[in-house]
């Protein structure tokens, strides 16, 4: 249970300006202190999150996966004035990678936000979305650069049709794979000891991505509902 820079977080949030971290962003009388203050308890609170949900994760991913790295790394992302963002990822070694930065802990409201998000991230490695979102790329790029060819284009128009076929294989399934990680991740918040319902109020303050055509995430309606079904069921 390894994770990097946590501790460098309530160092750092404690030092940024309050708007430039988004973290408490209708409070703009709360004094210096104040700021620091909750900086420092939003640090410790995903500490806590960390400390319960990694080693479920962990075990999640044993149990669904073969020959799979399981040992997550979490990480920090200290840049200020930066939106909430939280993503997974993978290095060199084929080690999953959880990075959240200063801005997604500071704005969560509660643990069980930290630990949906944490559980969502959690789950596209377990399912191996990258990996496919990776080969649904490729495969797209295949076709549409093999149509241009046969539509005798020129090496730039081959070139463009390449660029715009991996765009659109690797968003041909992203909705499906961010309900799939809604659902895995409710799993595995519920199992750590939290409220995936609860935690899933995230989405009411997020922009609303609507069911645009090739749009890379689900309603947030739909991700909510898709919550709080697998949680009934469990």
């Amino acid at each position: 249970m390894r994770w990097l820079l946590v501790l460098i977080v309530i160092a750092l949030a404690a030092c940024e300006p309050i708007q430039t971290t988004q973290s408490i962003p209708q409070r703009q009388d709360l004094s210096r202190g104040e700021v620091r203050a909750l900086a420092q308890r939003a640090a410790q609170q995903f500490v806590s999150v960390v400390d319960r949900v990694e080693p479920v994760a962990e075990e999640e991913c044993r149990r669904a996966t073969r020959g799979v790295n399981c040992d997550y790394q979490i990480v920090v992302d200290d840049t200020p004035g930066e939106a909430p963002n939280a993503f997974q990822t993978v290095d060199a070694n084929g080690r999953p990678i959880l990075a959240f930065n200063l801005a997604l802990i500071l704005s969560a409201q509660n643990a069980d936000e930290l630990a949906f998000v944490m559980g969502h991230e959690a789950s596209h490695h377990i399912a191996g979305h990258l990996g496919r979102a990776q080969q649904n790329a490729a495969v797209g790029a295949l076709i549409f650069s093999g149509l241009a060819a046969l539509g005798g284009g020129s090496a730039d128009a081959v070139r463009n049709a390449e660029q715009m076929g991996a765009s659109l294989g690797a968003r041909s399934f992203s909705k499906e794979f961010e309900l799939e990680a809604d659902r895995l991740g409710t799993v595995i918040a519920i199992r750590a000891g939290f409220d995936p319902v609860r935690g899933a109020e995230f989405f009411t303050r997020l922009p609303d991505p609507g069911d645009k055509f090739l749009g890379t995430h689900p309603p947030n309606a739909a991700r909510i509902e898709a919550v709080r079904r697998t949680a009934a069921a469990l």
